[in-house]
């Protein structure tokens, strides 16, 4: 449908529903990821090849968590941005280090547990733990390449209030789009498909074989369903809702008006939030990766049980205690 002008969209939305979302994932993110982190240094000297791509990924999520306050003030105050066009470039650059960095270890990850499952023999002893420090170091680098471009497009708007544009302004969404399609390809696609096909293969191989550990077997399944709702619930919405959301953007430039668009904003802004929550769903990876999380994880419940159980006697039990004494005192005189 062709107007001259298109309906306003209903930004009142995302002043309501990403605070909250934000100082959600916040608290959870920075509790859950700072005790993984914890543990996995406390256990340094033990330090595994797997375990240096879960020690990356949560330093990915502490990184975009510490940025999260900043966040929450700019929607607080009715998207007026006072901190700058240069932070509000950081902010966001922050924000795609965790995301594709997150997606990047995963998929590092989901490549280590194919290669020790299908491929035990050709890969035992060859691969150390400093060649996970050194494909850490390049994942690092290729997303900071792969966001690096985004720092040079128009983050904040000319006038007030000042908005810290999660993508870009209107006068260069078109070239915006076609540089966020190439990162979805490169940056989602291509590392989903790969995660994909390796785990799809670890699954149909501890299926066929009966010999394999149960405790690997189950692990692995476990392992599988958490990478699912990832990027099912993570992923997979935010960037096919970030393009079309583009594309709207586009059309009502164009003065051309679709009835879908003001549902697409507010379903993107709902993406924006779930996509933040992958750094406080990623400590589940913690627990059925590393085997000395889950060791020190229910080794704290059990003492926090004991601690529980561990009740004082109540004032009644002390009155049974002192009438039974005072009755032998008694008998013996």
């Amino acid at each position: 449908m062709n107007n001259s002008s298109c309906p306003l969209v209903n930004f009142d939305f995302t002043k309501r529903f990403l605070p909250p979302a934000y100082i959600l994932v916040f608290i959870i993110g920075l509790v859950a990821n700072g005790w993984g982190l914890k543990s996995l240094l406390h256990n340094w000297k033990k330090l595994k090849i797997v375990n240096v791509f879960v020690l990356n990924l949560g330093l990915a999520d502490i990184l975009y968590l510490l940025t999260l306050p900043f966040l929450m003030v700019y929607y607080i105050l009715t998207e007026k941005w006072i901190f700058g066009d240069t932070f509000c470039k950081i902010t966001r650059f922050c924000f795609n280090l965790n995301l594709y960095g997150s997606i990047g270890f995963l998929t590092c990850i989901s490549v280590y547990r194919y290669l020790a499952i299908v491929h035990p023999m050709r890969v035992m002893g060859r691969i150390t733990v400093t060649h996970s420090v050194g494909i850490s170091v390049m994942v690092w680098l290729l997303v900071s390449i792969q966001s690096l471009p985004d720092m040079f497009y128009s983050k904040t708007s000319g006038y007030k209030p000042v908005q810290c544009y999660d993508s870009t302004s209107n006068v260069y969404v078109e070239d915006y789009l076609k540089y966020s399609l190439g990162w979805t390809l490169t940056g989602f696609c291509m590392p989903f498909l790969i995660t994909l096909g390796c785990y799809g293969h670890v699954i149909v191989v501890l299926c066929r074989t009966n010999t394999t550990d149960k405790v690997l077997k189950q692990r692995s399944l476990k392992l599988l369903l958490i990478l699912i709702l990832l990027f099912s619930v993570c992923y997979i919405p935010y960037h096919v809702l970030k393009n079309l959301s583009l594309w709207s953007r586009i059309l009502r430039k164009q003065n051309i008006c679709r009835e879908w668009s003001n549902g697409v904003y507010i379903a993107k802004q709902i993406s924006r939030g779930l996509v933040c929550l992958n750094s406080a769903l990623n400590p589940l990876v913690y627990l059925h990766v590393s085997e000395d999380i889950p060791a020190r994880l229910r080794r704290l419940l059990q003492r926090a049980r004991r601690m529980f159980n561990h009740q004082p006697p109540t004032n009644s039990s002390s009155v049974a205690m002192a009438q039974i004494t005072y009755e032998g005192v008694t008998q013996e005189k």
